[in-house]
């Protein structure tokens, strides 16, 4: 299947790191030549737009019905001479049929099979800065993850994620004057308390290199509040929405684009 940029794995592991957020380590011939140094960038799995994952078998064929959607997850780790792509999912209690990635994931075992595509760009934080603010909700988890273990032990700041029960929060590897607060928010995409503990970061006024990823209407909010508020320029954050409350990825993508046009 090792076909451009997809290839086709089989699940090593699969296990449940906290009640919300599961754990895939795919591996197969075809991940051999998956390149390193990828994580926190992105890789796409591939399902039919009925939500059943896409089997090797059939691609060729779904291919050319167009009858293919991707799902967009981060690259949490890759080891090179094990040919093992790791990959953390924020679960969903969406109806089922509304998350193929996470329904797939939820039940994902050993031998289970799937195409990835990628991988993507990364998405790591300018490592010159003099201080640093993560803040993200679960979705933003694995590239927060690995940011924190890309910095260089003398890094600080802070972190601010967004959980969806206190059950979630585990300890992050992370060098020791990086603080992490934890936020508890039983309905994602809902009554987000990202913006407020921002608000409240005393570490915001040394103006830090700012990384945010979370659902597009949170993270406008937060955008305008950091661009017009406390007068933050283009270089000196990361920002960017994970994903949109009641919209699907593709649908999301057209509110992306339309909302980076409007912003330039």
């Amino acid at each position: 299947m090792a076909v451009g940029n997809y290839r086709k794995a089989t699940v090593l592991t699969s296990e449940f790191l906290t009640p919300n957020l599961k754990r895939v380590v795919l591996t197969g011939p075809d991940l051999s030549n998956f390149p390193c140094g990828y994580e926190s960038g992105y890789v796409k799995l591939l399902f039919t737009k009925q939500g059943r994952v896409l089997r090797e078998d059939e691609a060729f064929e779904q291919l050319t019905k167009k009858n293919i959607m991707m799902r967009t997850y981060t690259v949490r780790a890759f080891d090179k001479a094990k040919a093992a792509l790791t990959i953390d999912f924020a679960l969903h209690s969406a109806e089922k049929g509304v998350a193929p990635a996470s329904d797939w994931a939820k039940s994902a075992s050993v031998g289970d099979e799937i195409i990835v595509g990628g991988p993507g760009a990364t998405k790591l934080a300018d490592p010159d800065a003099a201080a640093y603010l993560f803040v993200g909700d679960m979705t933003a988890l694995p590239a927060i993850s690995c940011n924190l273990e890309y910095l260089p032990t003398t890094a600080r700041g802070n972190v601010i994620i967004e959980v969806c029960s206190e059950a979630d929060i585990h300890s992050l590897k992370k060098p020791d004057n990086i603080d992490v607060i934890w936020l508890v928010n039983p309905t994602p995409g809902k009554n987000s308390q990202l913006l407020e503990a921002i608000k409240n970061c005393n570490g915001l006024s040394e103006k830090p290199f700012v990384w945010c990823a979370c659902e597009f209407e949170t993270m406008r909010i937060i955008r305008r509040y950091l661009k017009r508020e406390r007068h933050f320029e283009k270089q000196d954050m990361y920002i960017s929405s994970y994903w949109k409350y009641g919209c699907t990825e593709e649908q999301h993508k057209i509110e992306k684009r339309t909302d980076a046009e409007l912003e330039g």
